[in-house]
């Protein structure tokens, strides 16, 4: 369902609602056919899990929702409980979906339903040179310099037309071309930049070389196509129409900051007025006075006022926060409270003074350069999912052992910690059930949702983390693209991941997402047993049937009878009882549908070949019971490896418990 082109044009415009075209039952928004900026969220029978509202019984709202979803057709109904009703649902023109209902005593629409609710999240919604203001009486206004370019549609709140400059620019008068600057100008008389503070950057800019503010600014002035410029550490450059601003956004966030625009020199407030100029002069010279004096008398509080005003930064903002050394030196108590350690560093407890606790990764290893280091960070704090950790800030002062990662604290730890560690509490089955969905759901997202495929690289109960409610949180998701994606040499030397490294990280073929599949479907065995799936003194088996490189007389003394992932396979093949399998902690309390919809998706999720494993989506869906997956066969690499049927008396018996 397409938007208009613009009110009175029924011409099909950018913006569409259409079914996902991965197969997902959900209802994606897309513009221009391509970017997704809104999705319902599955169905799971009763409702879509992104827009709950949406639900096949409504209550008192008179109307009932039915989605169908098959092999054969996808749709869905509204049923209204008073047959007279009328009631409109519209792909509008601003990139929302709204619900509209007949009132007959108003003789008027009632709108009642409106998605995104962000009008901000539209992309481009405000046209170009339109800035966009979530929480205004008018969601779009013209950036300063500019007017909208179709009043009429403006003003009944079709902003798509955007906005025209008021003065033409002095480059674009140039007849000699179309880079450079116009000759011959006095220097008060050519183009100047407007300093817009908070804007959310568009995301179409380009970098280039320059070492100041200075630079990226003559940069942009010596390109006619340059429309504005932004300086922090590296210089962007934004060409032709600027689309999708927003203003109100916090400077210390990713992705935000001070921007220039382009205007002609006579729409820059006082550029020829010396008078005014002198005025200014004389208010900041007033302005730096009373700056000393009130110095002077809260000069003792200065430290920790800034150290404050970084927790409270840090609290209520969405993007990443660059930190000082010295700042995170304080609130770790110089890295004394240490809470853990894995392959890329250690990780300490810090606190803050308001009582914010986070946990600040120690880098060790890291051979990035600064630019490098700071362009990734940003970009990887703008990744938001339930599922996955969240990266509030940074530091990079010099040199490599002084990069770190400040995360969100989750108080209950690691998985690992419950499920291998008797004296934690115990996990309950639903517990660990909505672990592996939430795993599957944060994974997703990295392989399918994010700009680029993100893959972990390294997933295993030590990297999900689980917060005060026991949902899960998968971490270090972001340094497989900090350190990169030539990882072989680096994990198989890791300690405690070589039991979940997929067979082509020691064949030597292509990395994929399906990489981190594998490990996901080896961690899901550890869930279901409460233990790991080889004892320490077995991983050599592991190390063996991954290379598929031992002679028969290496497997026969590598073998082990307790491998549980072949155990499962061979049980799920033989329509065994599978709770028998069950963690013994649990003493039976599970579902054993859902264990054996789990045994069945991890099994598919270790198969050798990697085109036959499913993909993270689809592991959701079907822990989801949304559908119905095959018996798996019994992976033959492992088959080949272990020589022998396995005893599974004595994998169950006691004194192994």
């Amino acid at each position: 369902m397409f938007s208009w082109r613009a009110r009175g044009d029924p011409a099909p415009g950018m913006y569409a609602l259409q079914l996902d075209p991965s197969g997902a039952p959900q209802y994606v928004l897309v513009a221009n056919g391509t970017r997704e900026y809104w999705l319902t969220g599955n169905w799971t029978g009763k409702f879509f899990t992104g827009a709950p509202e949406v639900a096949a019984s409504s209550g008192s709202s008179g109307y009932s929702f039915e989605f169908v979803d098959n092999d054969e057709e996808s749709y869905f109904t509204y049923n209204f409980a008073v047959n007279t009703t009328v009631y409109r649902f519209v792909m509008d023109v601003s990139g929302q979906v709204k619900g509209w209902f007949w009132v007959e005593a108003t003789q008027g629409w009632n709108l009642v339903y409106a998605e995104p609710k962000a009008r901000c999240a539209v992309p481009r919604g405000c046209g170009a040179f339109g800035i966009c203001s979530d929480g205004t009486a008018t969601a779009c206004d013209c950036a300063r310099g500019f007017r909208p370019r179709s009043p009429a549609n403006w003003g009944s709140g079709d902003y798509i037309d955007g906005c025209v400059r008021d003065a033409q620019l002095q480059c674009a008068k140039n007849s000699s071309g179309s880079v450079g600057t116009a000759t011959g100008l006095k220097k008060e008389d050519q183009d100047k930049f407007l300093r817009m503070d908070g804007m959310r950057f568009p995301d179409d800019g380009r970098v280039v070389g320059a070492a100041s503010t200075g630079d990226c600014q003559s940069a942009c002035l010596g390109d006619c196509t340059c429309s504005a410029y932004a300086y922090n550490t590296s210089c962007f450059l934004w060409h032709g129409d600027l689309q999708t601003l927003q203003a109100g956004i916090g400077d210390d966030q990713a992705g935000a900051g001070s921007l220039y625009l382009r205007l002609a020199a006579s729409e820059i407030p006082g550029a020829r007025s010396h008078k005014w100029r002198n005025i200014k002069i004389a208010a900041a010279a007033l302005g730096i006075a009373c700056f000393v004096v009130a110095a002077s008398i809260l000069l003792v509080h200065t430290t920790r006022k800034r150290r404050t005003a970084r927790v409270n930064g840090l609290a209520v903002g969405d993007g990443c926060v660059s930190y000082k050394y010295s700042d995170l030196q304080y609130l770790t108590k110089n890295f004394t409270d240490k809470i853990g350690a894995g392959a890329f560093g250690s990780v300490f407890k810090g606190q803050f003074s308001d009582s914010t606790v986070v946990a600040v990764k120690k880098l060790e290893g890291l051979r990035q350069g600064e630019k490098q280091f700071r362009a990734e960070v940003s970009t990887l704090g703008t990744i938001q999912h339930v599922n996955l950790i969240r990266m509030l800030g940074f530091c990079s002062d010099g040199g490599a052992d002084r990069k770190l990662l400040v995360y969100e604290y989750m108080p209950n730890g690691s998985l690992d910690r419950h499920l291998f560690n008797k004296t934690f509490y115990v996990l309950s089955w639903q517990v660990r059930y909505q672990v592996g969905i939430g795993v599957a759901k944060g994974l997703a997202y990295l392989h399918e949702r994010c700009r680029d495929c993100i893959i972990h690289c390294d997933v295993k109960p030590e990297n999900i983390l689980l917060d005060a409610a026991f949902a899960p949180k998968v971490a270090d998701f972001g340094l497989a693209k900090l350190v990169g994606r030539d990882f072989s040499r680096v994990i198989t030397t890791m300690r405690g991941t070589i039991g979940y490294l997929a067979p082509e990280w020691i064949s030597g073929e292509a990395i994929t997402a399906k990489a981190d599949v594998f490990s996901y479907g080896m961690m899901l065995f550890e869930i279901v047993s409460g233990r790991r799936n080889l004892e320490q003194g077995e991983r050599q088996f592991v190390a063996s049937s991954l290379a598929c490189a031992t002679s028969t007389e290496e497997q026969a003394t590598t073998t082990t009878t307790a491998f549980f992932p072949l155990l499962v396979a061979r049980r799920l093949a033989e329509e065994g009882d599978m709770m028998a399998l069950l963690d013994p902690e649990l003493e039976g309390d599970a579902s054993a549908d859902e264990m054996r919809r789990l045994c069945k998706i991890a099994c598919w999720c270790i198969q050798r070949d990697v085109d036959a494993r499913p993909t993270m989506a689809e592991v959701v869906q079907v822990l989801e019971g949304l559908t119905d997956i095959e018996m798996p066969p019994v992976p033959q690499y492992l088959e080949v490896l272990a020589g022998q049927a396995i005893q599974e008396s004595v994998y169950h018996s006691t004194d192994q418990h």
